[in-house]
């Protein structure tokens, strides 16, 4: 969430910044005047209980002073009675109007950044760079399979069982496909180790009260699977950005030079909805309920945050293109944006048969808006500070792996069967080529 003083002009705020970066969202700015309006309404009942606790505790000095000469302290004992009343009301009231104010802060999104395209459609995402394998532009070539034709004839996955089994989009991986998508995970574990980050495999499931600060709302409707059991309801994660966000909550980085930044390397199983993608990707397991993906996971000094965002995409570039991946990075139009992000930018690999790049990689700095709700505080404050200072959290994907199991197969598949990227190779127990095990796809699944 926000800095609440950001709303505050006496505290040195600006609303109408605030205001400007909801209508890039194209969000109705009026929620940045109901928490002006709210917070207002909370500072007058906090002064009444402040005002209360003065007048109690004067009055209770002034008892201990007639008690201990030995005098009568009814009236006083009468009088303070009549406080401790007013008081119990005022802090029930004050605790609901700061309850509903940190609740509505949710509601406004971080700061769109200045470089962020504004627009309410996707279709004018900013083409940041391009990569092309061999500095050759790649073209749409239909006579090639797609790629859940490819990875049918290696007999690497099974989706009409897995739909029997589990339902729509569910699936099974088989031979090939287990083998692939573990040589992805060992690879991308191995890469961001070579680099210094830190290993972490994560909870698949999180508490409510700690998925809250770390999820926007929309996200428990139409992404999230609840979880019950013994004990309180949970939430399956939907990336490890969430579990690992939170692994630091309520810690304090006192000497950030020396201790930021942290760099990890998420692994885990994901769990999503799709609630917004009914009808996209049907086929194969480009979109789907559940798939592995490494994660990149960055706290940082805040001055340093933006030079971090540049690195990790960077790094999640540098990833695909040891793969011989064609691709090009976008900037994502301000519209687009979920709440914590400042900006964002996706990574699109070239998928050949279908002539169109599709995202595999999403990057973006959400500076301080997951941290402030995760008390994840860095350095002193000092004497005439306004607010605290937090740490800035930045996410990355490196590799959502049967989606770049999805890309690599398109792009490496031959006559017959699959070429295997060189990296892959040492985790695919030096097998370099894999012959298709099928020899046609069945009707119902050709498009």
């Amino acid at each position: 969430m926000l800095d609440i003083n950001l709303f505050q002009t006496k505290k040195g705020g600006n609303p109408e910044l605030l205001r400007e970066s909801q209508r890039r969202r194209g969000v109705d700015p009026k929620t940045v005047d109901e928490i002006i309006e709210m917070y207002e309404a909370w500072t007058k009942v906090k002064f009444e209980l402040d005002d209360a606790n003065r007048k109690i505790n004067a009055t209770q000095k002034e008892i201990g002073k007639k008690m201990k000469a030995n005098e009568d302290a009814s009236d006083l004992l009468a009088q303070k009675k009549e406080l401790d009343a007013k008081r119990k009301v005022f802090l029930e009231d004050e605790q609901v109007k700061d309850k509903a104010v940190r609740a509505k802060l949710n509601d406004v999104g971080n700061i769109v950044h200045d470089s962020v395209p504004v627009s309410a459609t996707e279709d004018d995402n900013e083409l940041i760079r391009t990569h092309y394998v061999d500095n050759v532009e790649p073209k749409h070539q239909p006579d090639l399979l797609s790629h859940h034709e490819v990875l049918y004839l290696l007999g690497g996955y099974d989706q009409e069982r897995g739909a029997k089994v589990a339902g729509h989009r569910g699936y099974f991986l088989t031979g090939v496909g287990v083998d692939l998508n573990l040589a992805l995970i060992s690879y991308g574990l191995q890469f961001l180790g070579k680099k210094n980050y830190v290993k972490i495999q994560t909870p698949f499931f999180m508490r409510q009260e700690m998925m809250a600060k770390t999820a926007q709302l929309a996200q428990f409707s139409e992404e999230l699977y609840g979880v019950s059991g013994d004990g309180e309801d949970k939430y399956l994660i939907a990336t490890s950005e969430q579990p690992i966000s939170a692994f630091h909550a309520g810690e304090w980085f006192e000497k950030p030079s020396e201790q930021l930044p942290i760099k990890y390397a998420g692994y885990s199983t994901c769990f999503r909805k799709e609630a917004g993608a009914h009808g996209k990707d049907t086929w194969g397991i480009f979109r789907v309920h559940q798939f592995e993906k490494i994660e990149q996971f960055v706290l940082t000094e805040p001055e340093k945050s933006w030079e971090m965002f540049d690195e990790m995409i960077g790094t999640s570039e540098e990833f695909f293109q040891s793969l011989g991946i064609s691709y090009r990075v976008v900037s994502i139009v301000s519209s687009a944006l979920n709440n914590a992000a400042a900006k964002k930018y996706d990574l699109e690999a070239w998928f050949p048969h279908q002539g169109e790049y599709k995202e595999l990689v999403s990057c973006s700095n959400c500076t301080d808006y997951q941290s402030r709700n995760l008390e994840i505080r860095c350095g002193t404050k000092k004497m005439g500070d306004r607010e605290k200072k937090y740490v800035h959290c930045l996410n990355s994907t490196l590799c959502a792996t049967e989606r770049a199991l999805c890309c690599l197969v398109e792009n490496y598949q031959t006559p017959n069967g699959l070429k295997i990227p060189a990296p892959l190779i040492p985790f695919m127990g030096g097998v370099d080529f894999v012959p298709f095990v099928k020899d046609s796809i069945p009707k119902y699944m050709r498009k």
